[in-house]
């Protein structure tokens, strides 16, 4: 049985029965019996039923946000994530034909060769809870759009996610074989990856969530993406507008309790402005109100389970026993389990925790650095690598720093943000592949060549 225990006031908020093996086994041949009618259908066809479908997922948006407030604690005031999930579905279907169009090396009256891209069958999504509905259309809409069929299995804490999709989906005119939503454990997952299930596996989540789907899938040959966890750092360099890095870092900190996969967890300010860095943060952060994410007012909700919070008093209190300064006294509201107080952390050192392990909720560490040299070390001294932004005025000065960070993405002067026309890729133990844009295509796609002799 799949349980969410709602972090608003700990109660089992949904549950659902995971299929057993032989289920989802059935799931399966489904899926992939549907798939050959679905690549099949025209491409623009496919496109124009996911693009209803985000539509039909927009239009549950009311229902949608309390919904989020009581499976994972993001506040109301901030109104979903359907922005995002239509902009990343629009783009790519924009650009699907381009992106998947073949690759013509010679059309002549004695050869026809060409590349090209062919879908890989059933794709298997597994999606987190952080960005429940982003994170998912990532994959979802060009894997369909690709000719794909897709099974999505969606993480406990959000299990009415895969439901609400699922129901758009189904109602857009998607055939219920083609778009799957399933509950499984995590032995039944395993145990279908590692029988060539699947074409593909898309993963979101810890690294050793995606250490199991690499463990699952090997000898198989099955391809997987995994975007896993981060430690992302941002660096205000001596020409920074200091105002506006520190709403944005601290922002990209905090929000959302922290739980972002590209989310700021540690942040070098050349020593100059260090001091007045920290106490522009600490001003904003003591402006946050923490509360029931029900409440208009609330602006930083519980983070999504106590565990999770426990892991990150874990990291602050060792931080601070280790030397380390905390800025933020406890918030009235901090109840001690699911409800935190954010919390900015200096004289911190890469010796600490709080600075090298993922700490996915509301706490950041600040330290001084004497210029460029010291931030990039710093920066790349992390088994991480997904995002980092870089604070300067001067954009060259920005795109020697980005050449040098081991990260999947720079930003320059802003942070926390996925663009779908760019990759979204990671290295070392962020994991491997990436999502979005054309690239996002071909990962969900094979080439296929033909060599066609003519006379």
């Amino acid at each position: 049985m799949i349980r969410c225990i709602s972090p608003v006031d700990g109660s089992v908020f949904a549950e659902r029965p995971t299929l057993s093996l032989s289920e989802a086994q059935t799931v399966v041949a489904d899926a992939k019996a549907a798939q050959v009618a679905w690549a099949a259908r025209p491409l623009r066809e496919r496109i124009a039923l996911v693009q209803d479908a985000v539509a039909r997922t927009g239009a549950m948006n009311d229902e949608i946000v309390p919904e989020l407030a009581w499976q994972m604690g993001r506040p109301v005031r901030f109104g979903g994530e359907f922005g995002g999930f239509s902009e990343r579905a629009t783009y790519m279907a924009q650009i699907a034909e381009d992106a998947l169009a073949d690759i013509v090396i010679e059309d002549s009256a004695a050869f026809r060769r060409v590349i090209k891209r062919v879908p890989h069958g059933v794709i298997l999504v597994v999606a987190p809870w952080n960005y429940p509905y982003m994170t998912a259309i990532n994959t979802i809409a060009p894997a369909l759009i690709a000719g794909n069929s897709v099974v999505l299995k969606h993480a406990s804490q959000t299990p009415l996610v895969g439901e609400r999709l699922a129901a758009a989906f189904h109602a857009a005119g998607v055939p219920k074989a083609v778009f799957c939503n399933v509950f499984l454990d995590h032995p039944v997952t395993s145990a279908l990856i590692a029988e060539r299930s699947f074409g593909f596996v898309n993963f979101t989540g810890s690294v050793g969530g995606g250490q199991a789907i690499e463990q699952a899938a090997a000898g198989t040959f099955t391809g997987v993406g995994l975007e896993l966890g981060g430690k992302d750092p941002g660096y205000v360099c001596d020409d920074a507008d200091l105002d506006a890095a520190a709403e944005t870092l601290i922002d990209g900190a905090m929000f959302n309790s922290g739980q972002c996969c590209c989310g700021i967890e540690r942040i070098y300010v050349a020593e100059q402005h260090f001091d007045a860095f920290v106490e522009r943060a600490v001003s904003i952060v003591q402006g946050y109100r923490l509360g029931n994410p029900l409440d208009p007012e609330t602006t930083i909700g519980p983070m999504a389970h106590r565990r999770f919070a426990d892991e990150v008093r874990a990291q602050t209190a060792e931080a601070v026993a280790d030397g380390a300064t905390a800025h933020i006294s406890t918030f009235p509201e901090d109840d001690g389990g699911a409800y935190l107080t954010p919390q900015i952390l200096t004289n911190v050192t890469h010796d600490m925790r709080i600075m090298q392990e993922e700490s996915f909720g509301p706490v950041v560490g600040i330290m001084p650095v004497t210029g460029d040299d010291e931030a990039i070390q710093l920066m790349n001294d992390s088994r991480y690598g997904l995002t980092a932004s870089v604070w300067t005025r001067d954009v060259q000065r920005a795109g020697a720093i980005a050449d040098q960070i081991d990260t999947g993405t720079v930003f320059m002067n802003r942070a926390d943000y996925l663009d779908p026309g760019l990759c979204w890729t990671g290295c070392k133990d962020t994991g491997r592949g990436g999502g979005l844009s054309a690239i996002g295509f071909h990962n969900l796609t094979r080439p296929k060549s033909y060599h066609l002799k003519l006379a």
